[in-house]
Protein backbone atom coordinates (compact mmCIF):
# COMPACT_ATOMS: atom_id res chain seq x y z
CA UNK A 1 0.00 0.00 0.00
CA UNK A 2 1.42 3.39 -1.42
CA UNK A 3 1.81 6.43 1.57
CA UNK A 4 2.97 9.54 0.86
CA UNK A 5 2.86 12.97 1.89
CA UNK A 6 3.40 14.96 -0.90
CA UNK A 7 1.40 14.65 -4.11
CA UNK A 8 4.47 14.14 -6.74
CA UNK A 9 5.77 11.36 -4.97
CA UNK A 10 2.75 9.16 -6.75
CA UNK A 11 2.88 8.13 -10.13
CA UNK A 12 1.65 5.00 -11.57
CA UNK A 13 4.47 4.01 -13.90
CA UNK A 14 3.44 0.44 -15.16
CA UNK A 15 -0.32 0.87 -16.29
CA UNK A 16 -0.80 -0.42 -20.11
CA UNK A 17 -3.93 -1.16 -21.89
CA UNK A 18 -4.06 -3.74 -24.47
CA UNK A 19 -5.89 -1.94 -27.86
CA UNK A 20 -6.25 -5.35 -30.07
CA UNK A 21 -9.59 -5.56 -29.40
CA UNK A 22 -10.46 -1.67 -30.30
CA UNK A 23 -8.33 -1.40 -33.31
CA UNK A 24 -7.57 -5.24 -33.89
CA UNK A 25 -3.79 -4.33 -33.84
CA UNK A 26 -1.49 -5.51 -31.29
CA UNK A 27 -0.76 -2.22 -29.62
CA UNK A 28 -0.12 -1.22 -25.93
CA UNK A 29 -1.01 1.56 -24.46
CA UNK A 30 1.04 3.29 -22.01
CA UNK A 31 -1.79 5.24 -19.43
CA UNK A 32 0.52 8.16 -17.86
CA UNK A 33 -2.65 10.04 -16.27
CA UNK A 34 -2.78 7.80 -13.06
CA UNK A 35 -1.13 10.57 -10.77
CA UNK A 36 -2.34 13.31 -8.72
CA UNK A 37 -1.40 15.98 -11.94
CA UNK A 38 -3.65 13.79 -13.95
CA UNK A 39 -1.24 13.56 -17.03
CA UNK A 40 2.79 12.86 -18.25
CA UNK A 41 3.41 16.39 -17.38
CA UNK A 42 4.38 15.87 -13.90
CA UNK A 43 7.33 14.22 -15.03
CA UNK A 44 9.08 17.08 -16.60
CA UNK A 45 7.40 19.31 -13.81
CA UNK A 46 9.10 17.89 -11.30
CA UNK A 47 12.12 17.57 -12.63
CA UNK A 48 12.25 21.24 -14.00
CA UNK A 49 11.44 22.85 -10.54
CA UNK A 50 13.84 19.98 -8.85
CA UNK A 51 16.96 21.45 -11.00
CA UNK A 52 15.86 25.04 -10.74
CA UNK A 53 16.21 24.41 -6.53
CA UNK A 54 19.22 23.08 -6.81
CA UNK A 55 20.44 25.64 -9.60
CA UNK A 56 19.69 28.36 -6.81
CA UNK A 57 17.42 29.77 -9.19
CA UNK A 58 14.19 28.56 -7.35
CA UNK A 59 14.03 30.02 -4.12
CA UNK A 60 11.55 30.35 -1.32
CA UNK A 61 9.17 33.09 -2.28
CA UNK A 62 9.62 33.17 -5.78
CA UNK A 63 6.49 32.78 -7.85
CA UNK A 64 6.55 30.21 -11.13
CA UNK A 65 5.26 31.56 -13.91
CA UNK A 66 5.02 29.37 -16.79
CA UNK A 67 3.04 28.79 -20.50
CA UNK A 68 0.80 26.00 -20.68
CA UNK A 69 -2.13 24.59 -22.77
CA UNK A 70 -3.45 22.89 -19.32
CA UNK A 71 -1.41 19.94 -18.34
CA UNK A 72 1.65 21.43 -17.21
CA UNK A 73 -0.05 24.17 -15.82
CA UNK A 74 -2.00 21.59 -13.85
CA UNK A 75 1.04 19.65 -12.76
CA UNK A 76 2.98 22.68 -11.51
CA UNK A 77 -0.24 24.33 -9.41
CA UNK A 78 0.13 20.72 -7.61
CA UNK A 79 4.18 21.52 -7.07
CA UNK A 80 3.55 24.96 -6.21
CA UNK A 81 0.89 24.41 -3.43
CA UNK A 82 2.94 21.24 -1.82
CA UNK A 83 6.19 23.25 -1.68
CA UNK A 84 4.83 26.83 -0.80
CA UNK A 85 5.11 28.84 -4.41
CA UNK A 86 3.29 31.24 -6.36
CA UNK A 87 2.60 30.26 -9.21
CA UNK A 88 0.91 32.30 -12.59
CA UNK A 89 -0.04 29.93 -15.80
CA UNK A 90 -0.14 32.41 -19.09
CA UNK A 91 -2.08 30.50 -21.08
CA UNK A 92 -5.07 30.98 -23.97
CA UNK A 93 -8.99 30.43 -24.31
CA UNK A 94 -8.20 26.85 -25.89
CA UNK A 95 -7.29 25.68 -22.71
CA UNK A 96 -9.67 23.17 -21.23
CA UNK A 97 -11.85 25.12 -18.47
CA UNK A 98 -11.72 21.70 -16.15
CA UNK A 99 -7.82 23.05 -16.42
CA UNK A 100 -7.83 26.05 -15.73
CA UNK A 101 -10.65 25.33 -12.87
CA UNK A 102 -8.49 23.05 -11.53
CA UNK A 103 -5.49 25.16 -11.39
CA UNK A 104 -7.44 28.17 -9.53
CA UNK A 105 -8.78 25.41 -7.09
CA UNK A 106 -4.85 24.91 -6.44
CA UNK A 107 -4.40 28.34 -5.58
CA UNK A 108 -2.55 29.66 -9.28
CA UNK A 109 -3.44 32.51 -10.86
CA UNK A 110 -3.98 31.79 -14.54
CA UNK A 111 -3.95 34.88 -17.27
CA UNK A 112 -5.70 33.76 -20.49
CA UNK A 113 -4.05 36.02 -23.44
CA UNK A 114 -7.09 36.76 -26.13
CA UNK A 115 -5.55 37.60 -29.49
CA UNK A 116 -2.88 35.33 -31.41
CA UNK A 117 0.51 37.01 -32.30
CA UNK A 118 0.45 37.22 -36.15
CA UNK A 119 3.58 35.09 -37.15
CA UNK A 120 3.68 32.80 -33.69
CA UNK A 121 -0.01 32.25 -33.09
CA UNK A 122 -1.52 32.10 -29.56
CA UNK A 123 1.74 30.33 -28.37
CA UNK A 124 4.10 33.12 -29.11
CA UNK A 125 2.25 35.43 -27.88
CA UNK A 126 2.19 33.84 -24.70
CA UNK A 127 6.01 33.40 -24.47
CA UNK A 128 5.78 37.53 -24.83
CA UNK A 129 4.23 37.86 -21.98
CA UNK A 130 5.90 35.68 -20.01
CA UNK A 131 9.22 37.38 -21.26
CA UNK A 132 7.94 40.85 -20.80
CA UNK A 133 6.85 39.65 -16.96
CA UNK A 134 9.82 38.06 -15.89
CA UNK A 135 11.67 40.94 -17.14
CA UNK A 136 10.09 43.41 -15.27
CA UNK A 137 9.27 41.21 -12.06
CA UNK A 138 12.46 39.48 -10.73
CA UNK A 139 10.36 37.52 -8.72
CA UNK A 140 8.70 35.40 -11.29
CA UNK A 141 10.44 32.29 -11.97
CA UNK A 142 10.39 30.98 -15.67
CA UNK A 143 11.17 27.35 -16.00
CA UNK A 144 10.69 27.23 -19.73
CA UNK A 145 9.66 23.63 -20.68
CA UNK A 146 9.87 24.87 -24.55
CA UNK A 147 13.79 25.16 -23.93
CA UNK A 148 14.06 23.51 -20.42
CA UNK A 149 16.80 20.32 -20.99
CA UNK A 150 15.45 18.96 -17.66
CA UNK A 151 11.82 18.25 -19.27
CA UNK A 152 13.05 15.59 -22.05
CA UNK A 153 15.59 14.08 -19.48
CA UNK A 154 12.58 13.26 -16.97
CA UNK A 155 11.60 10.60 -20.03
CA UNK A 156 15.24 9.55 -20.27
CA UNK A 157 15.52 8.76 -16.65
CA UNK A 158 11.87 7.74 -16.20
CA UNK A 159 9.27 7.01 -18.64
CA UNK A 160 11.76 5.51 -21.77
CA UNK A 161 13.22 2.62 -19.06
CA UNK A 162 9.82 1.64 -17.76
CA UNK A 163 8.76 0.73 -21.19
CA UNK A 164 12.04 -1.07 -21.80
CA UNK A 165 11.84 -3.02 -18.88
CA UNK A 166 7.83 -4.42 -19.64
CA UNK A 167 8.85 -4.68 -23.41
CA UNK A 168 12.51 -5.92 -23.81
CA UNK A 169 11.61 -6.61 -26.97
CA UNK A 170 9.88 -2.78 -28.65
CA UNK A 171 10.11 -2.50 -32.14
CA UNK A 172 7.62 0.59 -32.83
CA UNK A 173 7.19 3.56 -30.19
CA UNK A 174 4.40 6.44 -31.08
CA UNK A 175 4.89 9.40 -29.31
CA UNK A 176 3.12 12.85 -29.48
CA UNK A 177 5.02 16.29 -30.09
CA UNK A 178 4.35 19.26 -28.16
CA UNK A 179 7.41 20.68 -26.54
CA UNK A 180 8.78 17.10 -27.95
CA UNK A 181 9.92 16.74 -23.93
CA UNK A 182 8.99 13.14 -23.73
CA UNK A 183 9.51 12.19 -27.52
CA UNK A 184 13.31 13.57 -27.44
CA UNK A 185 14.17 12.00 -24.02
CA UNK A 186 12.67 8.21 -25.55
CA UNK A 187 14.16 8.71 -28.68
CA UNK A 188 17.75 9.55 -26.98
CA UNK A 189 17.23 6.92 -24.68
CA UNK A 190 16.20 4.01 -27.38
CA UNK A 191 18.77 5.44 -29.76
CA UNK A 192 21.46 3.65 -27.28
CA UNK A 193 19.23 0.62 -26.09
CA UNK A 194 20.08 -3.06 -27.20
CA UNK A 195 18.20 -3.49 -29.93
CA UNK A 196 17.03 -0.50 -33.09
CA UNK A 197 13.31 0.79 -31.98
CA UNK A 198 11.63 2.88 -34.20
CA UNK A 199 10.36 6.12 -32.99
CA UNK A 200 7.50 7.36 -34.81
CA UNK A 201 6.65 10.96 -33.84
CA UNK A 202 2.54 11.23 -33.98
CA UNK A 203 1.77 15.89 -34.41
CA UNK A 204 -1.42 17.56 -35.06
CA UNK A 205 -1.96 18.52 -38.89
CA UNK A 206 -1.72 22.64 -38.60
CA UNK A 207 1.08 21.88 -36.32
CA UNK A 208 4.65 23.33 -37.63
CA UNK A 209 6.62 21.44 -35.20
CA UNK A 210 8.20 19.46 -38.42
CA UNK A 211 7.73 22.00 -41.00
CA UNK A 212 4.52 22.81 -43.23
CA UNK A 213 2.26 25.54 -42.76
CA UNK A 214 0.37 26.49 -39.75
CA UNK A 215 -3.66 25.45 -39.39
CA UNK A 216 -6.10 26.00 -37.17
CA UNK A 217 -5.91 23.52 -33.94
CA UNK A 218 -8.29 24.15 -31.32
CA UNK A 219 -7.56 20.90 -29.10
CA UNK A 220 -4.83 21.70 -26.42
CA UNK A 221 -1.53 19.28 -26.48
CA UNK A 222 -0.12 18.46 -28.96
CA UNK A 223 0.98 20.80 -31.86
CA UNK A 224 2.86 24.19 -32.16
CA UNK A 225 2.59 27.20 -34.10
CA UNK A 226 6.33 28.01 -33.10
CA UNK A 227 9.29 25.35 -33.96
CA UNK A 228 10.62 23.51 -30.60
CA UNK A 229 13.22 24.15 -29.25
CA UNK A 230 14.10 20.94 -27.55
CA UNK A 231 13.72 18.77 -31.00
CA UNK A 232 16.66 17.25 -32.58
CA UNK A 233 14.72 15.16 -35.67
CA UNK A 234 17.84 13.02 -36.63
CA UNK A 235 16.41 10.98 -33.70
CA UNK A 236 13.04 10.83 -35.01
CA UNK A 237 12.36 7.77 -37.46
CA UNK A 238 8.66 8.95 -39.00
CA UNK A 239 6.40 11.78 -38.47
CA UNK A 240 2.28 11.00 -38.84
CA UNK A 241 0.27 14.29 -38.91
CA UNK A 242 -3.41 13.63 -37.61
CA UNK A 243 -6.20 15.48 -38.35
CA UNK A 244 -8.43 17.16 -35.63
CA UNK A 245 -11.83 15.46 -36.37
CA UNK A 246 -9.37 11.76 -36.47
CA UNK A 247 -8.71 12.78 -32.86
CA UNK A 248 -12.12 13.09 -31.94
CA UNK A 249 -13.32 9.63 -33.70
CA UNK A 250 -10.43 8.03 -31.73
CA UNK A 251 -11.57 9.58 -28.31
CA UNK A 252 -15.23 8.74 -29.03
CA UNK A 253 -14.56 4.88 -29.94
CA UNK A 254 -11.95 4.59 -26.84
CA UNK A 255 -15.03 5.85 -24.72
CA UNK A 256 -17.60 3.48 -26.43
CA UNK A 257 -14.98 0.56 -24.80
CA UNK A 258 -14.97 2.31 -21.36
CA UNK A 259 -11.90 3.81 -21.86
CA UNK A 260 -12.29 7.76 -21.73
CA UNK A 261 -8.91 9.68 -22.88
CA UNK A 262 -8.02 13.01 -23.52
CA UNK A 263 -7.07 14.83 -26.78
CA UNK A 264 -3.29 14.02 -27.23
CA UNK A 265 -4.08 10.35 -26.00
CA UNK A 266 -6.55 10.34 -29.05
CA UNK A 267 -4.13 11.81 -31.51
CA UNK A 268 -1.36 9.53 -30.94
CA UNK A 269 -3.68 6.67 -30.86
CA UNK A 270 -5.05 7.33 -33.82
CA UNK A 271 -1.52 8.18 -35.57
CA UNK A 272 -0.41 4.42 -34.48
CA UNK A 273 -3.81 2.85 -35.63
CA UNK A 274 -3.26 4.06 -39.45
CA UNK A 275 0.34 3.39 -38.85
CA UNK A 276 -0.14 0.02 -38.15
CA UNK A 277 -2.65 -0.55 -41.20
CA UNK A 278 0.32 -0.07 -43.25
CA UNK A 279 2.31 -2.28 -41.78
CA UNK A 280 2.48 -5.59 -40.59
CA UNK A 281 1.54 -5.54 -37.41
CA UNK A 282 1.37 -8.94 -35.78
CA UNK A 283 5.68 -9.31 -36.13
CA UNK A 284 5.78 -6.06 -34.18
CA UNK A 285 6.06 -5.61 -30.75
CA UNK A 286 4.27 -1.65 -30.97
CA UNK A 287 4.07 1.07 -27.41
CA UNK A 288 2.22 4.09 -27.63
CA UNK A 289 2.00 6.53 -24.77
CA UNK A 290 -1.23 8.09 -23.68
CA UNK A 291 -0.36 11.35 -21.86
CA UNK A 292 -3.51 12.14 -20.42
CA UNK A 293 -7.06 10.84 -19.40
CA UNK A 294 -10.59 12.33 -20.76
CA UNK A 295 -11.68 14.44 -17.65
CA UNK A 296 -10.74 17.81 -19.16
CA UNK A 297 -12.12 17.29 -22.33
CA UNK A 298 -15.52 16.93 -21.19
CA UNK A 299 -16.98 20.32 -21.90
CA UNK A 300 -14.62 20.17 -25.75
CA UNK A 301 -14.25 16.95 -27.36
CA UNK A 302 -17.17 14.52 -25.51
CA UNK A 303 -19.56 17.45 -25.56
CA UNK A 304 -22.04 17.34 -28.76
CA UNK A 305 -22.40 21.73 -28.50
CA UNK A 306 -18.41 22.16 -28.54
CA UNK A 307 -18.06 19.98 -31.45
CA UNK A 308 -20.95 21.50 -33.47
CA UNK A 309 -19.53 24.89 -33.47
CA UNK A 310 -15.83 24.38 -34.33
CA UNK A 311 -16.86 20.84 -37.07
CA UNK A 312 -20.02 21.99 -37.92
CA UNK A 313 -23.45 20.18 -37.84
CA UNK A 314 -22.39 16.67 -39.51
CA UNK A 315 -21.36 14.81 -36.11
CA UNK A 316 -22.66 11.40 -37.08
CA UNK A 317 -23.39 9.27 -40.64
CA UNK A 318 -20.83 9.76 -42.31
CA UNK A 319 -19.32 12.69 -40.79
CA UNK A 320 -17.12 13.89 -37.82
CA UNK A 321 -18.55 10.82 -35.63
CA UNK A 322 -18.86 8.01 -38.25
CA UNK A 323 -18.47 4.38 -37.06
CA UNK A 324 -15.04 3.48 -37.42
CA UNK A 325 -13.72 6.38 -39.17
CA UNK A 326 -9.98 6.95 -38.61
CA UNK A 327 -8.80 8.35 -42.34
CA UNK A 328 -7.41 11.57 -43.29
CA UNK A 329 -3.57 10.99 -41.37
CA UNK A 330 -0.85 11.88 -43.18
CA UNK A 331 3.08 11.03 -42.86
CA UNK A 332 5.47 13.18 -43.26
Amino acid sequence: MPVISMPLDFNEEDLYVDLRATFGHPLFLKCEGFNFAGSIKLKAATEMVAAAERDGVLTPGATLVESSSGNLGVALSIIAASKGYGFLCVTDARCNLAARRTMEALGSRVHVITEPDAQAGFLGARIDYVRSLTASDSRYVWLNQFANQDNWKAHYRRTAPAIARQFPHLDVLFVGAGTTGTLMGCARYFRTWHRPVRVIAVDSVGSVSFGGAPGRRMIPGLGTSVPPQLLDASYVDEVIRVEEADTIRTCHRLAGRGFLFGGSTGTVVSGAAHWLDRHRPHRLTAVAIAPDLGERYLDTIYRPTWLQDCYGDDLHGEGLLAPDRLTGMRSA
